[in-house]
């Protein structure tokens, strides 16, 4: 049966194991993607085409409104209630420039349909009002008639943590400078200041024209009964009338005759002189499936390695911190490429300019070298063929790949294709046959795309000092209009309006409401814990941690070494070291045919800083992990090319060192507004127990200070600063310091263990001593002022050092209380776009945390609560039930086989053994509603005891009334 639905057309595509279908709804002509195989990580995605017409975030509020409750889910958040008690691998919603999307996955059948039907009733019966409009959009805040009013809104104030962020507004400039006629010359997020014009009726209609089946693209992926899939959607799409989406079309971007050049500021401190610069290029529709792949290559050419020549000449000229620009954008109707500088100053944009353009000149008059295209090459294949997708489900990364096609009808009216990137091995047999022959493709692309290409633009981003206050001030004063044109009627609906959503806000939703949402019982839950395949062998005389899985012939290997013996001063280098290991070049050869070698050799080798506690005990489990993954046949080649960098680095070229800390200091500086939330979480534990300390030391505000400094010392003592570089290696690269993690097929440990023995064989022997730790010193109420229009808001304590003993029911209330009370008071009602309960249950550091948040003592006030909000608890059956499942779903997370080897490796270097978890599991499903109520104890320990931390806005800190010790760190 069809179900409503016309097949349009079948493809087997073997490299991805899957059949693909297209269908299309007889009566709608909605649009489906059923991609069937055997894996069980099953992925349901509904797509719209939503272009907007302004930059009022419309698609992006739209997007986190219909998830607030629906015709068959009456609840208020069905989304977080979803997230409460899911098994959840994937649950969100995204809004591109061009579309919105709501994926959701799942290994198990019966929560998978659970996901698939709250998302389709969500996306298309939402119960749309006003309120859901001001909650998530934005609505006027006033109290009294004499207060100020404010703005207040999930999406607005996350849209002020994005405008605070000098990457994500070089990113919006350049797409918008090349696309300044159609919908990617807007933001489809929302600008702030532009977000307030959304009314009602725009919101309401645009829900009502582009969430529409006849607009609709399905997308199923997994081992789920491919019929059901169409039943499903056949049951929504059939209540819909057909219409013609002609005005969700997203129309070609009129090339230019010549290029543009686009000046902006970012808020920044006075001490901040240095912006950002790029050079912009529109380049040629998705569909071309060889020049897509093409492009991806050409990219990987010219800045995917460190000594990828036209990043290399970027980062020689010293005009520079670090690259700046996405590279290749392949997610829009027409691709562009976008490269640059980041820590320039705004003079020496031009040379900037005039560099890009001769190095890409010099490219095609002296012709590529050799080594970087087979580089190239070997990197995108193995990333195709090894389909790893990290966190992510796989079957996600294909929906969004066949999205790029797929949306874009072309201009004689034909439909998108969705399978025209899916299928890569022709395009790359292709590639692969033209560049054996010796035809200059990338050096064609390069001269036709690049340096003929008048569709080009230039962004400067400049720092000004004074910007923050002047965005302040304008929406002050905008607010001050707005009220002063109102009549004392309308200031009294403004106060009863802010009064009543507050009151719906807290009001609960009803029992039978809640009974709607689909759940499943403990008893769809595994007893036991998977195990892991793990077994001790030995390798070189050092200890190799073996985990037999089907890896499709890629061995995974990690070599972690002790880092035990670094004294507190060196730790900030140690990430550094690590990097420098693979991207300085050795004895032998200089980085540029290192970084070629790595990349013509392996699928990657990159170094990873590991520092974690160790159950019961102070002591951390801290190593330095070089991970390297490759192919059986090149294996021999990767072992030689392990020896080298762990026993000949070049460590004292202070070239590459000088750019490897100006890099790093411009990524931490970077990172500091989209991230700020893990900076003060770091900051935080860091109090709690050494490893965290470490990882701070390394990682944290104290790793930036400390290499800033570097970065001078680099400049005026380099003989020194080379010197520690060599004594960290001293100290690390060590026999004795040395422990193994292999994840592959026993047949291909057999081919890699004489292997990894040579390069055991060639490092000194020995183990360092270990060093003297200093828990560092904070001040309890710490502000670290960074030019931002929202903070971080942070507060944590160690538990264990006040007395509280750890019970599994403590992960279980620990996501409660995220998905609950917090999601409720800090989100919902405090208007910041997340808040989150971060609890280490080896370590005993709970922390609660606020995402780009307009409040600071409120939200310290909200932390508090918690105790009072778990002292009264009173928790039906159900809602424990949901509880636990989600802790379980948590503890059973999916992942892929190099993952599951590595977690399994990690949890033996902290001492979680088997017996531990299959403790904890148990305590989570069997704990009750006293066990969450016994909560409150630690709760009350992080209210009484704890240390505050926040990350943001200097006056808001100033005003908080919470005595902060506040320095600026940007």
């Amino acid at each position: 049966m069809s179900h409503g639905f016309d097949k349009v057309r079948e493809m087997e595509i073997k490299e991805l194991g899957s059949v693909a279908q297209i269908w299309r709804h007889r009566k709608t002509g909605g649009r489906v993607l059923s991609m069937i195989n055997d894996d069980e990580n099953k992925v349901f995605g509904l797509s719209f085409r939503t272009p907007p017409k302004d930059s009022t975030g419309v698609a992006h509020i739209l997007e986190h409104s219909v998830l607030c409750g629906s015709r068959k889910y009456p609840v208020k958040e069905p989304f977080v209630e979803l997230l409460k008690g899911s098994l959840q691998t994937f649950l969100n919603a995204l809004t591109f420039p061009d579309k919105t999307c709501y994926p959701v996955a799942s290994a198990n059948h019966a929560d998978f349909y659970n996901l698939v039907d709250v998302y389709l009733d969500a996306a298309f019966f939402p119960l749309l009002d006003e309120h859901r409009l001001k909650q998530e959009g934005w609505h006027y805040e006033l109290d009294d008639p004499e207060g100020r009013m404010s703005y207040k809104g999930v999406v607005y104030n996350e849209m002020k943590g994005a405008y605070s962020s000098p990457d994500s507004l070089l990113y919006e400039y350049s797409q918008q400078s090349l696309f300044p006629d159609n919908t990617y010359g807007l933001d489809s997020g929302g600008d702030p200041f532009a977000i307030p014009d959304l009314t009602w009726e725009q919101f309401s209609e645009f829900h009502r024209t582009h969430y529409h089946p006849s607009n609709a693209y399905a997308y199923f992926y997994g081992d789920d009964d491919p019929e059901k899939r169409l039943e499903i959607l056949d049951e929504y799409f059939n209540q819909f009338e057909p219409l013609t989406p002609e005005f969700s079309r997203v129309p070609l971007q009129t090339r230019f005759d010549k290029a543009v050049e686009v000046r902006k500021k970012f808020p920044a401190s006075a001490k901040t002189k240095k912006g950002m610069f790029t050079v912009n290029w529109m380049l040629a529709e998705t569909a071309d499936a060889n020049l897509n792949l093409a492009l991806h290559i050409l990219e990987h050419i010219l800045i995917g390695l460190p000594s990828s020549p036209l990043r290399k000449a970027l980062m020689d000229s010293g005009l520079g911190d670090d690259l700046a620009g996405v590279g290749l954008e392949a997610d829009i109707r027409q691709m562009f490429f976008s490269v640059g500088l980041k820590g320039v100053h705004p003079a020496n944009a031009v040379k900037v300019e005039a560099l890009i353009h001769d190095t890409l000149s010099k490219l095609v008059k002296d012709g590529i070298d050799p080594k970087d295209v087979e580089a190239a090459v070997n990197s995108v294949e193995f990333d195709l063929r090894e389909n790893n997708t990290g966190s992510y489900p796989r079957g996600l990364s294909l929906m969004f790949q066949s999205l790029s096609t797929w949306l874009y009808d072309s201009e004689d009216g034909s439909e998108g294709d969705p399978l025209l990137l899916l299928p890569f091995e022709e395009p790359l047999r292709n590639i692969k046959t033209w560049v054996g022959e010796g035809e200059k493709i990338f050096e064609e692309l390069l001269s036709r795309l690049l340096l003929q290409n008048p569709h080009r633009s230039t962004v400067l981003l400049e720092p000004d000092s004074e910007l923050g206050k002047e965005l302040t001030t304008k929406e002050r004063e905008r607010l001050e209009k707005a009220k002063q044109a109102m009549s004392e009627e309308d200031v009294r609906r403004v106060i009863d309006e802010t009064a009543e959503l507050r009151r719906l806000q807290e009001a609960p939703d009803t029992p039978e409401a809640l009974a709607t949402i689909p759940r499943l019982s403990k008893d769809d839950l595994p007893e036991e814990n998977v195990r892991i395949p793990s077994e001790e062998r030995e390798v070189g005389g050092v200890t190799c941690h073996f985990h037999d899985l089907h890896t499709s012939g890629i061995a995974y290997a990690d070599l972690a070494f002790d880092i035990s013996g670094v004294p507190d001063e060196l730790l900030p280098l140690v990430p550094l070291m690590g990097r420098a290991l693979v991207e300085a070049g050795t004895k032998k050869r200089d980085y540029v045919d290192l970084s070629q070698w790595i990349a013509r050799t392996t699928g990657g080798i990159s170094p990873q800083v590991l520092c974690q506690p160790v159950l019961n005990s102070p002591e951390a489990a801290q190593r330095l992990v070089v991970r390297v993954k490759t192919t059986g046949e090149k294996l021999p080649e990767t072992a030689e090319i392990l020896k080298e960098i762990l026993t000949e680095a070049r460590l004292d070229d202070k070239v590459r060192i000088r750019q490897i800390v100006q890099e790093s200091v411009s990524r931490l500086e970077q990172a500091l507004v989209p991230s700020g939330h893990i900076m003060v979480a770091r900051r935080l534990k860091a109090r709690a127990h050494q490893a965290h300390a470490m990882e701070e030391a390394m990682t944290g505000i104290t790793a930036l200070e400390a290499l800033r400094t570097l970065s001078e010392r680099v400049e005026n003592d380099f003989r020194r600063v080379g010197k520690e570089f060599v004594r960290l290696a001293e100290i690390i690269l060590r026999r004795g310091n040395l422990v193994l993690n292999a994840t592959c097929e026993s047949s291909l440990f057999d081919t890699a263990a004489p292997l990894l023995a040579d390069v055991v064989a060639a490092l000194p022997e020995g183990a360092s001593e270990p060093a003297e730790r200093t828990m560092p010193s904070f001040p309890e109420r710490e502000g670290l002022a960074i030019p931002a229009q929202v903070n971080y808001v942070g507060k944590g304590v160690n538990i264990y050092e006040q007395g509280i003993e750890y019970h599994g029911s403590m992960n279980a209330v620990s996501k409660f209380l995220r998905t609950g009370y917090l999601w409720d008071r800090i989100r919902v009602l405090g208007g910041a776009y997340g808040g989150f309960t971060v609890f280490d249950s080896v370590s005993g550091s709970l922390n609660y945390l606020s995402y780009r948040d307009p409040n600071v003592e409120k939200t310290i006030e909200n932390y508090d609560g918690v105790v009072q909000y778990l002292e009264g608890l009173d928790l039906p059956d159900g809602d424990l039930e949901t509880a636990v499942i989600g802790a379980i779903g948590e503890m059973d997370s999916y992942q892929l086989p190099d993952a599951k080897g590595f977690t399994s490796f990690v949890r033996t270097l902290t001492g979680q053994t088997p017996e531990h978890r299959d403790r904890v599991r148990k305590e989570i499903m069997n704990c009750s509603a006293d066990d969450f109520r016994a909560m409150a104890k630690a709760a009350r320990a992080v209210a009484e005891k704890g240390d505050i931390v926040v990350m943001g806005n200097e006056p808001a800190m100033d005003v908080s009334g919470l005595n902060l010790d506040i320095k600026e760190i940007v």
